[in-house]
């Protein structure tokens, strides 16, 4: 089974989209380093799921989805032109979705649901172990040595099967893992597994993407509308870089496909409430819009313009994006272990925002320290 060219893209990285990568984990780490700080602007937090309305933090997430869909047909393309079987292609697709769901569902866990006096280790502990899991099943090893590699590996699934096992939840602590909401990685991956398989079967075709996504928005579930933030992300990426395009058409198309999901955003409100929590159509087409007028700047100022130093800071992100995520829990759990807290005035007013921020610039200094060490996380 031989996998069909769907596109011919620009070979080689696309600076704008790393820099676009760096920057949305960059004001993740920041805006969740916010979370329980008071004081600060109602633009600085989500907005209630009622609202009707939507804040600079409500649209990190869509960015996360959006990214994925601009890096989808690169990852496909590039398998391909690896040598890859069609069968090769969908086993690898498949695993990179059910590895996110599986650090969701992990993590989701963790976070609520566990019943505290029924677990055998504290659940921060508990956390740690995981994420040291994650780091053996998932890490980049270049030990020169095969059987090393892969006991290493081995043994990070061994834990994880022994965490999932040792895992105590509900009200009387006989309950195990559940996918509850699926954890913001499993819901990334699911959208991930059905975005690629729509492009697959749409063979890359923008038309028939876009249709995609008004049926993924009609559906109103979760995952469809989720899946719906990913293939804006694809189409953006086919209009910007697919080789039948010229290049001094590339933003005109862009910023066309910004005021469709923005003119479809405004008329989805009258009948779907702008709303995160409950991902209604206007806020994942809005929040889509505003992907591609970033994107567009991004695209303006590192591709064509030049400036890529500019954002040197995101870099560590760009390059190992998962790292950057994990790395925020792995801390909260060691604080909660060791029953550590920062100072109540670091958590309030303009002291708390300036520390989220530092904190967050300290983490992709972590990131790049590990880059160097050679240390990543693939999947």
């Amino acid at each position: 089974m031989t996998p069909p060219v769907l596109t011919r893209l620009q070979p080689g990285r696309i600076a704008a989209i790393d820099t676009f990568r760096g920057l949305t984990f960059l004001v993740m780490v920041w805006v969740n380093e916010m979370h329980g700080v008071s004081g600060i602007p109602a633009w600085l937090k989500h907005m209630p799921a009622d609202a009707d309305a939507m804040s600079f933090v409500d649209a990190v997430f869509p960015a996360f989805l959006f990214i994925v869909g601009m890096s989808i047909p690169f990852s496909i393309q590039a398998r391909i032109a690896r040598g890859d079987s069609g069968w090769a292609l969908q086993g690898h697709l498949l695993y990179r979705g059910l590895a996110l769901v599986v650090m969701g569902v992990f993590m989701v866990n963790a976070e609520d649901g566990f019943n505290a006096a029924a677990m055998p280790i504290p659940i921060a502990l508990w956390s740690l172990l995981f994420y040291a899991a994650v780091g053996l099943v998932w890490g980049v090893y270049r030990f020169g040595r095969v059987a090393l590699d892969r006991g290493l590996r081995m043994a990070g699934v061994v834990l994880m099967l022994g965490l999932a096992l040792a895992y105590r939840g509900g009200p009387s602590g006989h309950d195990g893992l559940s996918p509850q909401w699926w954890g913001i990685l499993g819901l990334i991956g699911w959208a991930y597994l059905i975005a690629a398989a729509v492009y697959q079967l749409a063979r890359g075709r923008p038309l028939w993407l876009v249709l995609a996504v008004a049926a993924c928005l009609a559906q109103g579930s979760g995952h469809a509308a989720h899946t719906s933030i990913v293939l804006c992300g694809v189409v953006c990426a086919l209009l910007y870089f697919d080789q039948p395009h010229r290049a001094s058409g590339r933003v005109g198309l862009g910023l066309a496909w910004a005021a469709v999901l923005l003119a479809a955003g405004l008329l989805a409100r009258h009948w779907f409430p702008i709303s995160k929590i409950h991902a209604t159509p206007s806020w994942c087409l809005l929040s889509s819009a505003a992907c591609v007028v970033v994107f567009t700047g991004l695209y303006l100022l590192v591709d064509r313009g030049g400036h890529a130093s500019w954002f040197r800071l995101v870099e560590p992100a760009a390059s190992n994006p998962l790292v950057t995520y994990l790395i925020p829990y792995a801390v909260l759990s060691l604080m909660q272990l060791g029953q550590w807290k920062l100072p109540d005035a670091w958590r309030h007013g303009a002291l708390g925002i300036a520390e989220s921020m530092l904190y967050a610039v300290a983490v992709l200094g972590l990131v790049a320290w590990l880059n160097r060490h050679n240390f990543r996380l693939k999947i």
